[in-house]
């Protein structure tokens, strides 16, 4: 059975990226490693995984090269300092934040939703209830016009 959508894109092979780029990223966060070799580390589990290897490596970078300017831009959404949030929580809203910024090709609300279900497999009990918040909040200030077109009128 064919899972890719007439864009050519396989939501099932996307989440299993968005999985595999919440590990690189932690692993990224915890061991200082570059994020080339934490790449390096994981793509030979990834390739078996049958996932989107291009967009687990476009995650993982795009973290990696805007680290800063996502922290600074998601501060106002937080109730602490990002590195007082849970290392899971943390990377997996690094993650969000790069997809809402930079890839305006993927829907906010998949965005949010993916980073919620990631969350609930991998991170603390209530971590998806704190995403979320934060993630809706960021998603009306940086896509208003997508986010307004998608509410009920």
């Amino acid at each position: 059975m064919n899972r890719r959508r007439s864009d050519g894109i396989d939501p099932v092979a996307r989440s299993r990226s968005r999985r595999r780029a919440l590990q690189a990223v932690y692993a990224w966060q915890m061991s200082g490693a570059s994020a080339r070799e934490v790449i390096a580390q994981f793509a030979h589990e990834q390739a078996h995984e049958v996932a989107d290897l291009e967009y687990f490596e476009d995650l993982v970078l795009g973290v990696d090269k805007h680290c800063e300017e996502l922290d600074v831009a998601l501060a106002p959404f937080l109730d602490r300092d990002i590195e007082q949030v849970d290392p899971i929580e943390r990377a997996v809203l690094r993650i969000a934040a790069y997809e809402l910024r930079e890839r305006r090709d993927v829907p906010y609300r998949v965005v949010i939703n993916e980073a919620i279900e990631t969350v609930k497999r991998f991170g603390s009990e209530h971590g998806h209830t704190y995403v979320n918040g934060v993630l809706d909040h960021a998603a009306v200030a940086w896509r208003p016009v997508e986010v307004q077109a998608a509410r009920p009128r």
